[in-house]
């Protein structure tokens, strides 16, 4: 049994929330309990030694009013150096924290209805709610509600505290839009068969080190037993998933071993108590692993905005302008997505272009392309595990790139990661790159480590439902945009009308993708990977 399987068993996993106070009287943490803050949203930041910690923070249904934004900019511009993230699971996450904060951040967020509970460790994380819930005239049912008993039922409850690993829900009734189920635990999609609104249920998503695309389960339920499949489900996991190794702990391992079939019948029998009626698969999003991005109308004829961070991160400042923009041209409601970015829904029409020229001001524009649909990870800046920088790297590399492309008939994907655990999802995009380092000699003989990424092409959520292939060879960090910009431009001058980057990638083949092809001038030869 691994030494947080231990931890868990001595101290049920959300009692670190009744010493939280004690740790922050004493300013410092049990190193023997650390781990366990994860339940509680919160991470050491690295170097660990320096003692600044990370937090999570959900966002219940992905919506948010305007006052709500206002404190979760005092609270960064008071405990996070002014820093704000919006994560690719629809939460924030703030930088810089003392555990003397917390206390007081946790009082804060509690009073506009956030909260941290289950945010990290091996429980229900944030339930994914489609950000079109409630306002896209395709969608078949409001999933707010349903996201909103997801969450109270499932996150945060102690029946599902000590799980194997991390579990991760999402829920979308505009399944043509959204793919994100791929990569979740269980994913629901609400279609229409015969008249009849029901759902399809996914199960067994997860990237990391080594990704699983999820598997029909093949049935077709009501919405009033989405909540109890749910829980049956999650509950199957927690009583059947592996325990001895955490690295083959995820859902999708029991799903890879017990097949769909097999797993859908533990749930009916030692769960549920009844078969779930047979189903046909929902309808899928040719484009699933991108954002709905810039106007889009709503089915009560007012309009939704989908504004672009650039790799999630806003500031305060940033924060209370979109709070002030949404009470002035919206009903003072904002939302997250699953892509780094940002929504104001109920738009008047006669309103959408002042509302899109004061974005422009704020760097914010919705009518975006690259900067709509990248997202990079937290990376070495904050992150433990990470192996490369990316947030300004990767900005960086938008800034340029994006008014060169900013013509692209299709959307074009890119997602970074600085390891292999794939927070950013690197497996499941046009161009996914994961971070790691090379060691190579310097002009002394001395061996130095260089930053680099490995190449993961024409994976998607969408249509394709398929991972990116890993290509052979490397870009090294300090070639990444013009390597980027090199593939651009030769899908752009060579496509189809209409064409996406995955056909074309199978059309020209993958070869003509590889770094040593791209980067001709300097043939890279393969890393040995520190």
């Amino acid at each position: 049994m691994s030494d947080i399987e231990t931890l868990k068993k001595e101290l049920p996993p959300f009692e670190i929330f009744d010493l939280i106070p004690q740790y922050a009287a004493a300013g410092q943490i049990d190193p023997e309990k650390i781990d366990l803050l994860k339940w509680a949203g919160v991470y050491p930041q690295r170097p660990q030694e320096d003692g600044f910690l990370m937090m999570r923070v959900k966002v219940p249904t992905a919506e948010l009013s305007a006052a709500t934004m206002r404190v979760v900019a005092g609270i960064a511009e008071d405990y996070g150096r002014g820093l704000l993230d919006v994560t690719d699971r629809q939460a924030f996450q703030f930088h810089w924290l003392r555990i003397q904060d917390i206390p007081d951040i946790l009082n804060r967020l509690e009073t506009v209805g956030l909260h941290t509970r289950g945010a990290c460790g091996d429980t229900v994380r944030a339930v994914i709610a489609s950000p079109l819930a409630g306002l896209d005239a395709r969608e078949r049912i409001d999933v707010r509600p349903l996201a909103t008993a997801m969450e109270g039922s499932l996150s945060g409850n102690k029946e599902f505290e000590d799980l194997p690993r991390k579990f991760k829900i999402s829920i979308t009734a505009t399944p043509e839009l959204e793919g994100i189920h791929h990569i979740n635990d269980i994913g629901f999609l609400a279609h229409e068969v015969n008249g009849e609104v029901g759902f399809d249920v996914w199960v067994g998503g997860g990237l990391g080190a080594v990704a699983h695309l999820a598997k029909r389960l093949g049935v077709f339920i009501r919405p009033d037993q989405v909540i109890e499949v749910g829980r049956a489900i999650t509950g199957a996991y927690r009583d059947h998933g592996y325990r001895l190794n955490r690295k083959k702990s995820r859902l999708k391992y029991l799903i890879k071993d017990l097949g769909p079939e097999k797993f859908r019948e533990i749930v009916e029998t030692e769960y549920l108590g009844y078969k779930l009626p047979d189903g046909p698969a929902a309808p899928v999003a040719r484009f699933g692993g991108s954002d709905v991005l810039g106007v889009n109308p709503q089915r009560d004829g007012l309009n939704y905005v989908v504004l672009s961070t650039t790799v999630g991160r806003i500031n305060p400042a940033k924060a209370r302008a979109l709070a002030d923009l949404s009470e002035r041209y919206g009903k003072g409601v904002l939302r997250t997505t699953a892509f780094q970015n940002m929504m104001i829904p109920h738009v008047q029409t006669e309103d959408v272009d002042a509302l899109v020229t004061e974005l422009a001001l704020l760097e914010l524009a919705p009518k975006a392309t690259l900067r709509g649909t990248t997202i990079a990870c937290t990376g070495t800046q904050f992150c433990r595990l990470a192996l490369t920088e990316t947030k300004a790297r990767v900005a960086g590399m938008i800034d340029e790139l994006e008014p060169k492309h900013a013509d692209l008939d299709v959307p074009f994907v890119i997602n970074l990661t600085g390891c292999s655990n794939a927070c950013t999802r690197y497996q499941v995009a046009d161009l996914g790159f994961m971070g790691a380092q090379r060691i190579r000699k310097d002009e002394s003989g001395e061996d130095v480590a260089e930053e680099v990424y490995n190449v993961h092409l024409a994976g998607s959520i969408g249509q394709a439902e398929r991972l990116g292939a890993k290509l052979k060879g490397i870009v090294p960090a300090t070639r990444l945009t013009e390597y980027t910009d090199k593939v651009l431009s030769d899908f752009k001058a060579n496509k189809g009308a209409g064409e996406s980057f995955v056909e074309y990638a199978d059309r020209v083949g993958q070869g003509h993708f590889l770094p040593d092809t791209v980067l001709i001038d300097a043939p890279i030869a393969e890393a040995v990977f520190a």
